[in-house]
This record gives C-alpha cells, structure tokens and sequence, in this order.
C-alpha cells in the first residue's frame, strides 16, 4: 500500500497533463481552422482579433510607404507649373498681337462696324491670317485663362473667400473669351460665303458679327480687370505673390474698369493690354519658381 499512492499520484498527473495537452491542440486546431471545429463561443473574439490584426498591418504598410498616399504639395505645385506657362502663352500673344495690329491697320484691318465694305475685301484676300487671328488671340487665350485661373487660385488658398470669388470672374472670362473667338470664326465663314451674293449683304452680315465678336471679347473689359482686382487683393493679404506684382495687378485692374465708360474706353485699353502683358510675365516667372513669397 506504500507504493500504490505515488502510483496512482503519478497516474493522475498523467491524465491530467495528457487532457490539458489535447485541449491546448485542440484549441491551436480551431484557432487555424475554425470551419473544421467550430467554437461558438471563441469564433467572435477570433474574427474580431483577426480584423484588428489586419488592420493594424495594413496601416503600418501604408505609414512605411508614404508615396501611396496622396499628397497635396505634388498636384498644387503641378497646378502653379501649369499656370505659369499659361501665363507665359498669354503674355506672349499679347507681345505678337499688339504689333501685328498695328502692322495690319494701314493694310486694311479695318474696323468693320465703322467701315465694314472695306473690311470685308480685306477679310476676302487675308482669309487665313485673320483666322489665325482671331483662332490664337481668342482661342489659345481662353484655353490658357482656365489653367492660370486654376494655379492662382491655388497659389492664394490661404484667402479662400477671395480665392474662390476670383476663381468664377476669371473663369467666366475664359468663356467669354472663347465665345468671342468662336463667334469671329463661324462670322468669317459666314461672310466669305455671303460675298458671292452681293458686297451689301456680307459687309451687313460682318458689321453684326463684328459688334457681337467686340462685345464678348474685348469692348468693355470689366470681368477680366475683376479677376485680376480681386487676385491682387489676395495677394496683398497672403504675401502669395510679390507686392510689386500686386500692385501692378491693381493699377491694370482699375485701367480696365474705365473701359466701362464710354469717354475713356479707348484710352484706358491701351493701359489695360500693356499692363497685362507685364504682368502674365511677371506672373508666370513667379509661378515656375514655385516658392510662395515671404
């Protein structure tokens, strides 16, 4: 009888290790496969770890690779890049404009609401430059206003207010410009057409078109000197841009309102276009370097 009881003493512990063994085996099982032993009472807690180990790894894979997520600074410094080349195409139409006008005025570029017969002829043996007039100067600029207007507008987020409100004038603009460019293309034809049929009917038809193609693009200049009041408005608060540039931007714009009055329209033009093309120069080469002013 001395012996027995270590025996069975052992025997117990035997059995008692050998169940706690199957049962840890029996759970690691279920852990790995939870279809083949189904566990009601652990399959909650297990989905739920998991769900939290899936994403706690899937939020460190992202933290170590920053370039996944998307980054403001990249698509802004794209926009301002894009706008200044935008402000570079305009000032250079502006810089080919000026003086192709002034070298086609004694040719016959005449303004057709005042003397449209000879305007019409002139339009009749030129029909390729004036389209490539009115294709480039109206065109090309209201394509590059959507892109400069999309860049300022970036560049000046530190004053959304007047940002945004800067954003519509000069996007309705850009529409303006388009209209006018389009409506100068679709006249021309329009009038080249007509002058088979009689020099009366096409120098008519060429006077309307010439009003309607002055007044969307250029007869009173209001909403361009808007957007550029507003912008350097903008830029005097935020320091987005050099204050001489603000400056000049607010002189332009003040140009531009006079032209809403009849007695100083013409010579507030002149004014209006030469400091505009001053400053999409200076806009643009401000722009492409990307840097905000301090």
């Amino acid at each position: 009888m001395a012996t027995a009881i270590p025996c069975r003493t052992l025997h117990n512990t035997f059995l008692h290790y050998s169940r706690q063994g199957l049962k840890n085996e029996f759970d690691q099982r279920a852990d790995d496969h939870p279809n083949e032993h189904p566990k009601p009472a652990r399959q909650p807690a297990i989905r739920l770890k998991r769900r939290i180990n899936n994403v706690t790894t899937q939020t460190a894979e992202l933290t170590a690779q920053p370039e996944l997520l998307p980054t403001r600074p990249r698509s802004s410094a794209a926009l301002q890049r894009g706008a200044g080349i935008a402000a570079l195409v305009r000032a250079a139409i502006f810089l080919v404009g000026f003086p192709l006008l002034i070298y086609l005025i004694p040719r016959g570029f005449l303004d057709a609401q005042g003397d449209p017969a000879p305007s019409v002829q002139f339009l009749l043996d030129n029909q390729v430059a004036m389209y490539s007039w009115y294709l480039v100067l109206y065109l090309v600029s209201g394509v590059a206003q959507v892109s400069l207007v999309l860049g300022v507008k970036e560049r000046l987020r530190e004053a959304p207010a007047l940002a945004r409100t800067a954003e519509v004038y000069g996007h309705i603009w850009a529409g303006l410009l388009l209209a006018s460019g389009m409506v100068g293309l679709v006249g021309q034809q329009s009038v080249v057409a007509l002058a088979g049929d009689g020099p009366g009917t096409a120098a008519t038809t060429w006077a309307s078109v010439s009003i309607v193609q002055y007044a969307l693009g250029g007869g009173i200049e209001i909403v361009g000197a808007l957007w550029l009041l507003l912008v350097s408005l903008a830029a005097i608060r935020t320091r987005a841009f050099p204050l001489g540039l603000a400056a000049l931007g607010t002189a332009v714009g003040v140009a531009g309102m006079l032209t809403l009055l009849p007695a100083a329209g013409d010579g507030a033009a002149v004014p209006f276009g030469i400091g505009f093309m001053v400053w999409f120069v200076w806009a643009g080469v401000s722009l492409l370097r990307g840097s905000t002013p301090s």
